[in-house]
């Protein structure tokens, strides 16, 4: 039964995240709107808006019967400087409340960042030397070293003083689950790699770091960062904090690696003594794919659109182990949980099952 009282507008409906979200939000009775560039029609059940977050005319049109209660921010912009992912993804947070004002109908807005709050920015990355003890805990305090990730919550936190709602932040590592065309896909990217491996006969090489390899990790499922954030907005202990999220198991992943080797029946190959990129190991593969793809009649031949090996590069490499403290969700009441092992073969099975891959 919809829920009237509760509208929800999902910023990035057609990503990993937005997308899980929206699937969540909809299960549990909430009017629901998905607003992207590229709306999303694939979610029964989902009021897609379409239009540009740095066009305020844009988003003054696209919204103007609209008036949501709970604004879900799921989405960044890519450049090519931490500058200018300041400037560009502040921008997107800053433009959508400052429409919104006037209406006076936001109750909430919850934000998701990650693991870069703690190890920096894309240019910075765990290079700072002002690295956080781990398990990381949400009290760490800001690095000093530019961040988009704290410019958006400066946005959000301004217009919280001026609008009177409340907020939550989330912080996921490595996100899993399912979206094709997204920007950060583990799950993806190691499902096309390991069918190439399959298709030709190569191994499937571990690109990563001896740290990330031997060291305890954990990861974050899409659908339990999507009951998280449902949770921290309907619950009043947890209104304007900031949250860590993970599956709530660890694992290693020289443990890992063969376990999804093995659901390919390929055979994985380990730490060697240096990192191997996989954005390298795969920079010659598109004619390799588009054979594959149509060998097998399968719906997408581009693998830019399937394989983001450069994030994945940068999750696997780090120079020190990394995994989240949930202890302040856990404390409040948030007991939702996923095996890490059943995240990534269940994303596996979905691109086999939509023929994403063989």
């Amino acid at each position: 039964m919809e829920n009237t009282q509760k509208t929800a507008l999902v910023v990035g409906a057609t990503g990993i995240t937005g997308s899980n979200l929206a699937e969540e939000l909809i299960a549990q009775g909430w009017t629901t709107y998905g607003l992207s560039r590229n709306p999303n029609e694939n979610i029964p059940g989902l009021r897609s808006i379409k239009a540009d977050l740095l066009d305020e005319n844009s988003l003054i049109e696209a919204l103007a019967a609209l008036s949501p209660t709970h604004i879900y921010f799921t989405t960044w912009m890519r450049n090519d400087t931490e500058e200018e992912n300041i400037r560009i993804n502040s921008a997107l947070v800053r433009n959508l409340l400052n429409v919104l004002s006037p209406k006076k109908s936001v109750q909430h807005v919850a934000l998701v960042t990650g693991l870069k709050h703690y190890l920096g920015p894309f240019e910075a990355y765990v290079q700072n030397g002002i690295l956080p003890e781990t398990p990381v805990r949400e009290e760490h305090p800001r690095l000093p070293l530019p961040n988009f990730y704290y410019a958006q919550e400066d946005e959000i936190y301004k217009a919280s003083e001026r609008d009177g709602f409340t907020w939550s932040i989330h912080r996921p590592h490595t996100v899993v689950g399912y979206a094709v065309g997204n920007l950060m896909n583990i799950a993806a990217t190691l499902a096309v790699y390991a069918s190439i491996c399959k298709e030709t006969g190569r191994k499937f090489i571990w690109p990563g770091s001896e740290a990330q390899w031997n060291g305890v990790s954990d990861i974050t499922d899409a659908k339990i960062l999507a009951k998280q954030l449902v949770w921290a907005s309907d619950t009043g202990a947890a209104k304007n904090q900031a949250f860590n999220i993970a599956n709530g198991d660890v694992f290693r992943w020289k443990w890992l690696w063969k376990r999804l080797a093995d659901w390919f029946d390929i055979e994985a190959e380990g730490f060697s003594g240096t990192i191997r990129s996989l954005e390298k190991e795969l920079e010659n593969d598109q004619e390799t794919w588009e054979a594959i793809a149509e060998k097998y009649s399968l719906k997408e031949n581009r693998l830019s659109r399937l394989s983001s090996a450069w994030h994945t590069d940068l999750d696997l490499g780090r120079p020190l182990e990394v995994m989240c403290d949930m202890s302040k969700s856990r404390n409040l009441g948030f007991t939702a949980y996923k095996s890490t092992e059943d995240s990534f073969t269940e994303v596996f099975e979905r691109l086999r099952a939509e023929n994403i891959i063989p």
